[in-house]
């Protein structure tokens, strides 16, 4: 177990042993895998450190167990890379129709099918953008720096838990495998995520909201009350309605919940820079490329601001906000298409939107300074 708030303390780390630790210390309860490479190291520590440890026998029944365990009131996690999450999706969308809290960590490797395990990218954003069947939005992070693997997996878990949703953690493989010199000292406290259950008398309504619109949860198995959790179509009382009105509208508050909350669970990073005209944005592995070509453009006088998002999914209106201030947007990351750009801005964006892009290697911070000097 990893000690925190020390005299300085620099040890050899890497980012899969902060991600499971900030996991158990926010109060997960139970490991579910299948090993796949890059996310090795993920299981591996979770084998160590958490309290309850489930080896799967394939990547579909890790996502069936994990419905199962969360129903009873239990936060699992598992960890996987695109292989794996694409045999979950369907039981995701099981989990999400259900509104099950639950942590995915997904550690991008090269693809498309296997591709190269050994080799990082950040090629699964359009993925996960369309995971849910009919558009709905799956809530992603994204790590940027050995910080983040422990602060954002603990918001990772109490986005899940506040929300009743499955939550991404998104990483890559340089971010989890990679040894660095770390100074542990550094490191917050980790806070145990409260969750609550419903605990009046009156009769429980399953998937009954009020405000926010996020139903009080309630686990399987109480002697009081009747609990339903329905992946199909249904009412707030859990009935199967197929498209009868109050069954659609109940459906439709699974969008609205994630957008009605977003400024809750919205994390970034925002280096503005006085009079500058471009803005460079980047997130994961590249936001450490990212970083350093700001410094080096900086240095040779060029005005630039760096953002660098966090909250990857839903959207957050924050970040048009701020692109909206610069002449020139820039975004870089790993994977050839342009993922994340064609998310915020279409398939063809206009003329003031450029990306840096790379494939099958990582992007340089001169890559990034010569694209934002590119006139």
């Amino acid at each position: 177990m990893m000690q925190v708030k020390e005299k300085s303390k620099t040890v050899i780390m890497d980012g899969s042993k902060l991600i499971v630790e900030s996991l158990v210390r926010s109060g997960a309860d139970v490991f579910i895998g299948y090993p796949i490479t890059p996310a090795n190291l993920l299981y591996s520590y979770s084998l160590e450190r958490f309290r309850e440890f489930f080896a799967a026998p394939d990547e579909i029944t890790t996502l069936q167990w994990m419905c199962g365990f969360s129903t009873t009131g239990k936060i699992p996690v598992t960890a996987t890379s695109f292989p794996g999450y694409a045999l979950m999706l369907e039981s995701v969308n099981m989990a999400y129709m259900m509104e099950l809290p639950m942590v995915i960590v997904l550690v991008q490797r090269l693809g498309p099918a296997t591709g190269s395990a050994t080799c990082g990218a950040q090629g699964d954003l359009s993925l996960l953008h369309g995971s849910i069947s009919g558009g709905f939005t799956l809530p992603v992070i994204s790590v940027s720096n050995m910080n983040d693997c422990w602060e954002l997996s603990n918001k990772a878990m109490k986005m899940a838990v506040d929300l009743r949703t499955p939550v991404v953690l998104l990483t890559s493989k340089e971010e989890v495998m990679t040894q660095a010199s770390f100074d542990i000292s550094q490191l917050s406290e980790i806070n145990l995520i409260e969750r609550k259950q419903y605990s009046s008398n009156e009769t429980f309504v399953p998937y009954k909201t009020e405000e926010s619109l996020v139903p009080e949860f309630l686990k399987v198995g109480n002697a009081k009350h009747q609990v339903r959790f329905t992946a199909s179509t249904h009412d707030q009382k859990g009935i199967i309605q197929n498209v009868a009105k109050e069954a659609i509208e109940n459906t439709k508050r699974l969008e609205a919940k994630h957008i009605l909350n977003l400024n809750k669970h919205l994390y970034f990073d925002y280096d503005k820079e006085n009079g500058a005209e471009t803005l460079l944005i980047s997130y994961g592995i590249t936001a450490s490329a990212s970083r350093e070509a700001v410094k080096n453009l900086r240095a040779k006088g060029e005005k630039v601001s760096l953002l660098i998002p966090k909250t990857l999914l839903p959207v957050a209106p924050k970040y048009f906000e701020i692109i909206s201030e610069y002449k020139k947007v820039v975004i870089a990351e790993e994977n050839l298409s342009g993922q994340y750009r064609k998310i915020l801005f279409g398939e063809f964006g206009n003329k003031n939107i450029s990306g840096v892009n790379g494939f099958a290697e990582m992007i340089t911070p001169a890559k990034i300074v010569d694209a934002v000097l590119f006139k």
